[in-house]
């Protein structure tokens, strides 16, 4: 008797429990519909690509267009495939995070399990419009290619570049960056960068055929490094260059990858989505720059494609005081073996100024499999900032911090990148090959991207300085036993030179100069003799220091 009255007292305690959770589960006899429950969170996370016209492979707006898909659909939303999302949580909190929440999980799951029924149609929310405004707000110039581009029927897996005038022509801040790829289909990913006019002249310098408006080139026709051969119209790594998979042991971290681009003004890649940053922060384009738009065009044989791809840019209304940079923490040097399933990879950055972190985004290629960024502060605290554990090269997410972090001089950033050329990675092309940095998406790629922000340097007022104080200062500097700059005068004006490339040094005071469309600032350093010693020169998040030689 005790043992039925136990099991009554149960089944009545079970009741009241679900009757509490009745708001959260849906009973078998009142599945979830498509028109009333299911509707709503495409809506809300999935149809700005899930739509016609758009990246993704089919429409989720309609029932008629979701209901083919709803054992993937169900299958993707387990495992949190969909929406996409690579960030582990436990590691950082990101103000752009995809994921869906356990209840829009259940309602998913639910209706997938029950047959995926419509319900009545009358239960639709309103579709949200998508009229082809700017995600950014209206534009205040809307930079495009001078022309359509024109990719032929064969296959295509190529770089090329455009200069794109801006004709301001005054400097300008910028709030808010977004492409419109001309066709999506074709532009795997873009970089726009700003070429100021000092960078223009030194081009000129050396090559006196390129000519001021619009222009286009590939690969072909650049320089490559030492390090670099040519592949048709790709570049990669030589095979016989040193390899270094631990770029963070290297003597010179910046030696190993690009050396940090602070030329950059966005990107754009499958998933990353749009650039805005807070009022009184923002990227600076000076007057009478260009910009540089660097695509990577990928398409398989078939039928000729065009692309005419557009960069929206909103100005800064407030006054700003931060200003936004993005770098480039990169390895080029490593080497992945035929058939390692887990090969490790690492590039860092030695911090030399105080920073605040805002942004991050990991780029690898087809053989990529995870990424992690990592901070290690001057007390030696070490903290994990992003770790995505299963990379997509086929949906690139920048991830945006709620917070910006405070990162001081002296701190280190580590990135730690592990790469599958085994059998069992579905999209490697060849798993026999060893494989090194290149440019073609068969060949890898090691970048993580960080936005930060620093104060905006003080405005540039050039003194009344006598050119004959500049005799002082003429010599050859040493950086290090491989990195020379000279310091010449021609006529009234102070250059600095190195590597063919000459910048005009305007002064400050007589012993800090500057360097106009560029935010460096070179101070020169005297003796107890009263002697020129050598030079500091800070940018952006460098400090380099050169002593005299000569």
């Amino acid at each position: 008797m005790k043992f039925k009255w136990l099991i009554i007292i149960l089944l009545i305690s079970f009741y009241f429990v679900a009757a509490s959770m009745g708001g959260t589960y849906k009973r078998a006899s009142d599945p979830a519909t498509f028109s009333k429950d299911i509707a709503p969170i495409f809506y809300r996370h999935c149809i700005e690509c899930h739509r016609p016209g758009n990246i993704a492979p089919m429409s989720l707006i309609t029932y008629e267009d979701a209901r083919p898909f709803a054992r993937w659909i169900g299958e993707k939303v387990r495992t949190r495939e969909m929406p996409p999302w690579h960030a582990d949580p436990a590691f950082g909190e990101f103000a752009n995070e995809r994921r869906l929440s356990q209840e829009e999980m259940n309602k998913i799951l639910a209706w997938v399990e029950h047959g995926a029924p419509e319900g009545d149609p009358k239960d639709l929310p309103r579709v949200p419009d998508f009229p082809g405004q700017w995600k950014i707000g209206q534009p205040d110039v809307v930079l495009k290619m001078a022309e359509e581009y024109v990719l032929g029927a064969g296959a295509s897996d190529q770089y090329l570049y455009f200069r794109i005038p801006t004709h301001l022509k005054e400097d300008r801040w910028v709030q808010a960056v977004e492409f419109r790829p001309g066709n999506l289909k074709v532009v795997h990913h873009a970089v726009a960068f700003i070429e100021t006019p000092e960078s223009f002249s030194e081009a000129q310098r050396l090559d006196p055929t390129v000519k001021p408006g619009n222009a286009v080139w590939t690969l072909l026709e650049t320089q490559p490094s030492p390090l670099e051969v040519m592949d048709g119209t790709n570049r990669r790594i030589r095979s016989d260059a040193p390899v270094v998979n631990d770029g963070c042991s290297a003597a010179d971290v910046d030696a190993v990858g690009f050396g940090g681009n602070n030329k950059v003004l966005s990107v754009y890649a499958p998933g990353r989505g749009v650039d805005t940053w807070p009022a009184g922060t923002a990227k600076k384009i000076p007057a009478g720059s260009n910009i540089i738009l660097q695509m990577h065009y990928s398409k398989a044989a078939g039928k000729s494609e065009k692309d005419r791809t557009q960069v929206a840019l909103v100005f800064a209304r407030a006054p700003v005081e931060k200003v936004v940079n993005t770098r480039s923490i990169s390895n080029i040097l490593f080497e992945i073996p035929p058939r390692a399933d887990n090969h490790k990879v690492t590039a860092c950055w030695n911090v030399q100024r105080d920073i605040q972190l805002i942004n991050f985004m990991p780029h690898m290629h087809v053989r990529g499999k995870s990424m992690r960024y990592e901070v290690t502060y001057p007390d030696g605290r070490r903290q994990i900032l992003l770790y995505v554990p299963n990379y997509s090269f086929h949906w690139q997410t920048v991830y945006q911090l709620k917070r910006a972090l405070d990162v001081p001089s002296g701190s280190k950033l580590m990135l730690t990148a592990y790469f599958d050329n085994s059998e069992a990675n579905t999209h490697n092309p060849d798993p026999s090959k060893a494989i090194r940095h290149g440019t073609a998406t068969f060949d890898e790629m090691m970048i993580g991207f960080v936005d930060y922000i620093i104060p905006k340097p003080r405005e540039r007022i050039i003194a009344k300085v006598n050119p004959a104080s500049f005799d002082a200062y003429v010599g050859k500097y040493e950086i290090d036993p491989t990195a020379f700059i000279s310091i010449v005068r021609v006529g009234d004006k102070l250059y600095a030179e190195a590597d063919g490339k000459r910048v005009e040094l305007y002064p400050i005071s007589e012993t800090v100069f500057f360097s106009q469309n560029t935010e460096s600032e070179l101070s020169f350093a005297m003796n107890e003799k009263g002697e020129v010693s050598g030079f500091v020169v800070t940018q952006n998040d460098k400090l380099v220091r050169a002593k005299r030689i000569k």
